[in-house]
């Protein structure tokens, strides 16, 4: 399978205590740059987080959002602080009991003394948060890895209509260079007669082939074809590998191009500079789509 670096996951738990969103996105990038944003509480979670990650996706820049909200408070801790109370319920009855009120200490007055009951929040340990947003991540790195491998199967299908068409481009060049050979050949001679019939002089045809031999040399693209149609063969059987691919796609793409670039120089044939313009448009269609490849 190949993948694009192109897609997007989501993914969402919930437990008694926690309830956690996380979403990924990733786009082309020539490396794997892992951007984490989270709450800052949940740094210690970082690496953890991108080793995760990395176990599922290998290029592109991925941004992981990731958001929790707590939803219990079992994690409080509320006791009373009989120290102070007791103080106070001393005064309050010596009060009573001085001046003959009329009243009792009530509930009420006791939860109103300043610092009679104490609340503190108790950290939650690591694993606590960890469980609750590993399944999150797990769900949205599938999710995303699905439509990167969907995305991916398109750029195959795409890429692998272009290097047919770029073959069909090649049988036409195959057949027209011999053929722009002999033209040439008989255009030759047919302008040395006319020059020399002029003065009264006849063709040297040992010089006319030695002159032609060295324009066929020169113009020979039958190396280059060869070649070419050696890297699209390769371009196959990369598409077809379940590892990244993009990189080596991409240098392919680099010697398709010197070797095209070598037939257009090599030929002045105006046929044959046409054909070399197409080859280039659909070399960097080619490009462009690998750009996209993890």
């Amino acid at each position: 399978m190949i993948y694009s670096m192109t897609g997007f996951g989501r993914g969402e738990f919930s437990n008694d205590a926690f309830a956690v969103t996380l979403e990924i996105k990733s786009v082309n990038n020539r490396y794997c740059d892992i951007i984490v944003k989270m709450p800052k509480k949940l740094n210690v979670f970082e690496e953890r987080i991108k080793n995760t990650v990395k176990q599922y996706l290998a290029r592109g820049r991925i941004d992981v959002y990731i958001n929790i909200e707590e939803k219990a408070y079992d994690n409080y801790e509320v006791v009373a602080n009989y120290e102070i109370l007791d103080k106070y319920v001393n005064v309050y009855r010596d009060l009573i009991n001085r001046y003959q009120l009329d009243e009792s200490i009530s509930l009420s007055m006791v939860t109103r003394i300043q610092d009679g009951i104490d609340v503190s929040y108790l950290e939650r340990g690591e694993d606590e948060y960890w469980e609750a947003i590993e399944p999150a991540l797990t769900e949205a790195l599938s999710r995303i890895k699905a439509m990167r491998e969907t995305e991916g199967e398109k750029l195959k299908r795409d890429i692998l209509e272009k290097v047919a068409h770029i073959e069909q481009l090649l049988t036409q060049l195959e057949v027209m260079s011999p053929e722009i050979l002999e033209h040439y050949k008989q255009r030759t001679r047919d302008r040395l007669s006319e020059l020399l019939e002029s003065y009264n002089a006849e063709i040297d045809d040992n010089r006319v082939a030695n002159e032609l031999a060295v324009y066929a040399d020169k113009t020979n693209i039958n190396e280059e074809i060869v070649r070419i149609h050696s890297h699209l063969e390769q371009i196959k059987v990369i598409l077809t590998a379940s590892e990244p691919i993009g990189r080596k796609l991409d240098f392919l793409i680099q010697e398709l191009n010197r070797e095209v670039n070598t037939i257009g120089s090599k030929s002045p044939d105006i046929d044959i500079s046409n054909l070399v313009i197409a080859l280039k448009s659909d070399i960097e269609q080619i490009r462009e789509q690998i750009q996209n490849l993890e």
